[in-house]
């Protein structure tokens, strides 16, 4: 999709769609590191979530303050066909999935890496 996408906003929606009652900071930056590796955007992504009121952290885990604001497999990810390689594993996929955000495009994953980064696993 966009390849101006904003990091810290594409990171911070990522947060504000996460299906955990809490997740620890290690995991959450799993996901957050499918958006960026550099860590002063993590903390950027993790400090802006806090600041927006999307989640709350504190020794070490990180609670989602709006429940119910899922990514929808149906609406949310669009699946391609192709040669990629996973935004998360690194492995080479010929089906890709793309997670679609206000703020731009999260992918490719492959079908397990995908639901890893959603929370479904």
């Amino acid at each position: 999709m966009s390849e101006t996408r904003d990091p810290v906003e594409l990171g911070v929606e990522l947060l504000a769609h996460l299906e955990h009652g809490e997740l620890s900071v290690a995991d959450a930056l799993d996901r957050i590191e499918t958006v960026t590796t550099n860590p002063q955007v993590q903390r950027e992504i993790l400090d802006t979530a806090v600041m927006r009121g999307l989640i709350e952290r504190e020794n070490g885990v990180i609670r989602p303050r709006s429940q119910g604001s899922y990514v929808n497999f149906d609406s949310d990810v669009v699946v391609r066909d192709g040669e990629f390689s996973c935004q998360r594993c690194g492995a080479a996929i010929s089906t890709a999935h793309f997670v679609q955000f206000d703020d731009g495009e999260l992918g490719p994953f492959g079908s397990t890496c995908i639901r890893k980064v959603l929370g479904r696993e």
